[in-house]
């Protein structure tokens, strides 16, 4: 299938989770390969994902393998989504590490396909990764994003996140500056 053309007659993207999309070595690499050409895509582009410059293939699927590795620990949530037989994009968030922080949780990364924007497939991936949050006891989900993502921004705040700081022209692309924009939704407050 062509990159740039995405199936109309697929409106809906279909959710797969980590166990899906890593239960054996060979769908594990090829979900690598495919996050890869995204991440790749995106970064050439400008997205603000946390790259410089496009990340290589091993160091994505080493990012896979470590997430994958969270999730089956219950430290994880790994969303894919796809429009046919295609990944469309995919997100996660892992808990953080740090023994006083551990109810707690950060989305790291949702990365959607430049051709499948538009349609809803961010979020469906930040509804989920949300829903998967409060399924594992998650009490606090945070974020952060670079302040001129204003879609992405934007999204998180329709799904509920509120920003609760920002670090001004923290965040350094060569010689241009950018707010680092933190984000937090409230989850389970027993």
């Amino acid at each position: 299938m062509n990159p740039a053309m995405i199936s109309s007659r697929t409106t809906e993207p279909v959710l797969l989770g980590a166990e899906e999309l890593t239960c054996d070595p060979e769908r594990e690499a090829r979900f690598a390969e495919s996050a890869h050409r995204i991440l790749a895509e995106l970064v050439a582009g400008g997205a603000a994902l946390g790259w410089l410059e496009p990340p290589s293939r091993d160091e994505v699927a080493r990012l896979i393998g470590h997430v994958a590795s969270a999730a089956r620990a219950g430290d994880a949530a790994l969303r894919a989504a796809c429009l046919g037989d295609r990944l469309v994009g995919f997100g996660y968030w892992l808990r953080y590490a740090r023994p006083t922080h551990r109810p707690h949780a950060d989305l790291e990364k949702v990365a959607v396909d430049a051709a499948a924007h538009g349609r809803g497939v961010g979020r469906t991936l930040v509804a989920a990764l949300i829903a998967d949050a409060r399924r594992a006891g998650i009490e606090t989900l945070t974020l952060d994003a670079r302040g001129d993502n204003a879609h992405a921004l934007r999204l998180y705040r329709s799904l509920g996140f509120t920003e609760y700081g920002r670090l001004p022209d923290f965040v350094a692309v060569g010689e241009r500056r950018y707010d680092k924009v933190f984000c937090m939704m409230k989850l389970n407050t027993n």
